[in-house]
């Protein structure tokens, strides 16, 4: 195995599966076997072929996760093809600029809506000769047409193209979405993709027999390698509707596995806390006392008496947490973002581990990550994967090198030289050090430390993860560069408030969102979260002055990436109005 494309026949060959993926339609999941994708994935290399796909033309590749984007991804590398996954929500600019940058020759996407976009833009992208969608809709080429010449195409033509193809071949251009400036192309081979599929194995707790619940974009090169991890292991593979029915589908699949984004646990830790404020007397106590029986939870240094009552917690109260996520799971890996260690802390106490990890596009993309087998310490990243090297600089940024680091950007060689210097090391940005010698910990991104007009470091990233284990933050953004303090644009978390606010009776006519921030006493509530979290800082990081706003930062508005990222220069300058208002005294 020594390609991408040879994932899916070490499956048929070894793990051979009647439900390889399940997609649910009209209610109904219905499969697709290993031997039957491979079919699928035969029609379309020879299609690809038939149109006239040369290698190292691109395949742009803009939809959400169904069977189809795999097939389509596994076809155009056999042929020597180069897949281009795109985010289906970014904006027409960097639609433009991903597809003149690359060239893109064919595209695929996943409706009509994305169809009609694409094709709008087709004046704009010369390059582009054909142009798909998954879904059968109206007048739309669907993909399937891609398949109408593939019997005059052999299967020794198609083996001729897979037999040239190295590992260190060119397999995909990712494009990361950045917080600034256009996106970048980084370009990975098969090798730097297989090298990690092949490094994860042993930290996976899975088998042939495991089912896996998937919901994360394959866009992104996280759930696009741990679909291929999944292939190579011979898990089944169970697709998400959508994130609205993420718990109904839990339920349904009960899974052994599935990824997550830091975003999303505390979104599942929320629903649960609120389902715990609707229970009364005995029933609620005990609850409440198993979350701060959580809250004080560690890997290691517990007393036997803390096991004792941590038991009677798991038995009584956490084995229902484990039921709403299906009763089956294993674990959930958390990455993408920095988790908050109270979350890690809450699961971990109920019996569900989640294994965070650390990675970059760049890095094809696991660099560590925490696991059984080798032990988690919560707020860590866990250690690093075999035949990854990570060393610090001497200003704490984490440096990389390994069979992972990426060939480079595609078309930018200078910014490849900075990233990557002559010693092979990739300089990842991020600020991080070494725990008990082996457990990685990341503090901040290196770009986003600022100093305040006193001199004073802040470290935004931390802060702003501490801030928002308050149940009254939703989103928080640290600010405050060159001035004399620090400050934040706050969003707070409205249901909850809602909630709370009819729990203590208050009276509030306005329950709008706008309402709600400009409420005296939602205004002295927050105040009180701000001031309690302030204490775990010196004063000249404690953030004195703020502004509440009425919506939460949305990848739609261009706020936030499209791994939730906040983008910070453009959140500073659309909020400018509101930030000139924090620091004029």
């Amino acid at each position: 195995m020594k390609r991408l494309f040879d994932i899916p026949y070490h499956q048929l060959k070894n793990y051979p599966k009647s439900d390889m993926f399940s997609t649910k339609k009209n209610g109904i999941w219905t499969t697709i076997s290993t031997t039957d994708f491979l079919n699928l994935v035969s029609k379309t290399a020879k299609g690809l072929i038939a149109l006239g796909i040369n290698p190292g033309d691109k395949i742009g590749i803009i939809s959400t996760n169904r069977y189809e984007w795999n097939a389509l991804d596994i076809a155009a590398l056999e042929i020597g093809a180069i897949v281009v996954p795109i985010y289906p929500n970014i904006s027409a600019e960097d639609y433009i600029y991903i597809f003149n940058d690359s060239k893109i020759k064919l595209c695929v996407v996943g409706d009509s809506d994305l169809y009609s976009k694409i094709n709008h833009l087709k004046s704009q992208t010369p390059d582009l000769e054909f142009l798909y969608s998954f879904t059968k809709e109206n007048s739309i080429p669907n993909w399937t047409e891609i398949h109408m010449d593939e019997s005059s195409i052999s299967d020794a033509t198609v083996l001729s193209r897979k037999e040239k193809i190295q590992n260190s071949d060119l397999a995909t251009i990712i494009y990361t979405s950045g917080t600034t400036g256009n996106p970048k192309g980084v370009m990975l081979s098969h090798n730097n993709i297989l090298s990690n599929v092949v490094a994860c194995i042993d930290r996976m707790p899975c088998d042939e027999n495991s089912r896996v619940l998937t919901f994360l974009p394959v866009c992104h090169v996280y759930e696009r390698m741990l679909h291929y991890l999944y292939m190579y292991m011979g898990c089944s593979i169970f697709f998400a509707e959508s994130m609205d029915t993420i718990g109904e589908n839990i339920k349904e699949v009960k899974p052994h596995m599935f990824t997550a984004v830091p975003r999303l646990i505390e979104k599942v830790y929320e629903k649960i806390i609120s389902k715990g404020e609707e229970l009364t007397g005995l029933k609620r106590k005990l609850f409440f006392w198993a979350v701060k029986l959580g809250e004080k939870y560690d890997v290691i240094n517990r007393s036997f008496w803390y096991n004792i009552k941590l038991a009677i917690a798991r038995k009584l109260i956490f084995s229902k947490w484990q039921e709403a996520l299906g009763g089956n799971t294993r674990a959930i890996v958390s990455g993408s973002a920095a988790l908050q260690p109270k979350l890690a802390k809450m699961f971990l106490a109920a019996d569900i581990t989640i294994l965070e990890g650390y990675g970059l596009t760049e890095t094809s993309p696991v660099i560590s990550v925490n696991c059984i087998k080798n032990g988690i310490r919560i707020g860590t990243v866990g250690t690093l994967i075999h035949d990854v090297k990570v060393k610090i600089a001497e200003d704490g940024e984490i440096l990389v090198k390994g069979p992972n680091v990426m060939m480079g950007y595609y078309n930018l060689p200078e910014k490849t030289a900075e990233d990557i210097d002559s010693e092979g090391w990739f300089h990842t940005g991020d600020i991080g050090t070494f725990i008990e010698g082996k457990f990685l910990k990341i503090t901040d991104r290196k770009k986003e430390i600022f100093k305040t007009s006193g001199g004073k470091y802040i470290i935004p990233q931390a802060m702003e993860n501490k801030f928002k284990e308050s149940r009254f933050i939703e989103q928080i953004m640290v600010l405050g560069e060159g001035e004399k303090f620090p400050g934040a644009l706050i969003v707070p978390n409205f249901n909850y408030i809602r909630e709370w606010s009819f729990n203590k009776k208050l009276n509030i006519e306005d329950k709008s969102n706008t309402g709600l921030i400009n409420n005296k006493e939602i205004q002295h509530r927050i105040q009180l979260e701000v001031d309690s979290y302030n204490k775990h800082y010196g004063g000249y990081e404690q953030i004195k002055r703020y502004t509440l706003l009425d919506h939460e930062f949305s990848i739609e508005e261009g706020e936030l990436t499209p791994t939730l990222k906040l983008k910070r220069k453009i959140i500073l300058a659309k909020y400018s109005k509101e930030v000139k208002q924090i620091y004029t005294l």
